[in-house]
């Protein structure tokens, strides 16, 4: 008989991946997206014959709780947030329920329907924050720098209380940044790739970023899905650290993205205080060790591979869709 497995925000990137790796898996997979009939759907829809979308929120328990006894899962991955750290500082109060008590309503719906099921949180390297030391690792203290950071510090550490409390099966994925061709226009890695090959193909003439001394730990998120999987594989829950272990700073990517396509990034690209955070996370580098150890997950693509990757998927994107070529990035 089929496992099978609930997956909030299934519509954005890690959402669509941890689908495809479901699938791949065998699972009957069933998606969450709020307000179905409007959302986006473009990362699924190669999946869309595949998986049962079912419209529900993190806002509303009861909404969860019709899910649960509709679907019975034997896994719930809740990947769901407000995911974005700057619109975080202009909406806190939305990030803390959606981002952080969201959490707990689906938590305490599994423990009412039937806390048997397994359950995934997507914790964030962004906990850590201002680091008090290098690597992070499960042990290390968190610092969040940003409302949404406070919100993910809040779901981890319900779902530990959680866990602890009700013995329930509840695992948390302190995930590093974790990138792909489907990663949103707004976050710093895709606008840098999608900014390379529009100013290659003369479709734009600069590119305007803010601090290219931060530092983070990237790696592909086709990848950090399958260790979300392997998680809740276990014999007994616990949290890990999933990164790479190696750090380089938003210069760097940026190097690598213009290099690709034969370009000097210096001739393009204008740093504009605007878009620095009021209060930086400058440094974070993930010790995987413990995963690597005990759920045998290892990272399988570099920086290199993962920043051709994606400038050459906005290449073709943009090469191919002439509709494309008037968005602005």
């Amino acid at each position: 008989m089929k496992k099978k497995a609930i997956v909030t925000g299934i519509t954005g990137q890690d959402g669509s991946y941890l689908a495809e790796w479901l699938l791949e898996k065998d699972y009957e997979v069933h998606g969450v997206s709020r307000h179905a009939s409007v959302a986006r759907h473009d990362r699924i829809e190669h999946l869309q014959d595949r998986i049962t979308l079912h419209s529900a929120d993190l806002l509303d328990e009861g909404s969860l709780i019709s899910l649960l006894e509709q679907v019975q899962p034997d896994e719930f991955y809740n990947l769901a947030a407000m995911s974005f750290v700057p619109v975080s500082w202009r909406q806190p109060t939305f990030t803390a329920e959606v981002t952080g008590t969201g959490v707990l309503r689906c938590l305490e719906a599994i423990r009412r329907v039937n806390p048997q099921i397994r359950f995934y949180q997507a914790s964030s390297s962004e906990m850590f924050g201002k680091v008090v030391e290098t690597p992070q690792s499960e042990t290390t203290p968190f610092y969040p720098r940003s409302p949404y950071a406070v919100a993910k510090v809040y779901g981890h550490w319900i779902t530990v209380n959680y866990r602890e409390s009700y013995d329930m099966f509840a695992c948390s994925g302190i995930l590093f940044n974790h990138e792909s061709p489907r990663r949103g226009l707004e976050f710093v890695t895709r606008k840098i790739t999608d900014g390379v090959a529009r100013i290659k193909l003369g479709l734009q003439d600069e590119l305007r970023l803010g601090n290219l001394k931060a530092k983070r730990d990237w790696g592909f998120a086709g990848d950090y899905v399958k260790a979300m999987w392997l998680m809740l594989q276990q014999d007994q829950p616990d949290d890990y650290v999933i990164g790479t272990g190696v750090t380089k700073s938003v210069e760097e990517f940026v190097d690598l993205a213009f290099s690709h396509v034969g370009l000097n990034w210096q001739d393009y690209v204008v740093v504009d205080p605007k878009f620095y955070r009021p209060a930086e996370v400058n440094l974070l580098l993930g010790d995987a060790s413990k995963a690597q150890e005990k759920l045998g997950w290892q990272a399988e693509t570099d920086l290199g591979g993962l920043v051709r990757m994606m400038v050459d998927a906005d290449m073709a994107r943009l090469s191919t869709s002439p509709a494309k070529l008037r968005l602005v990035a």
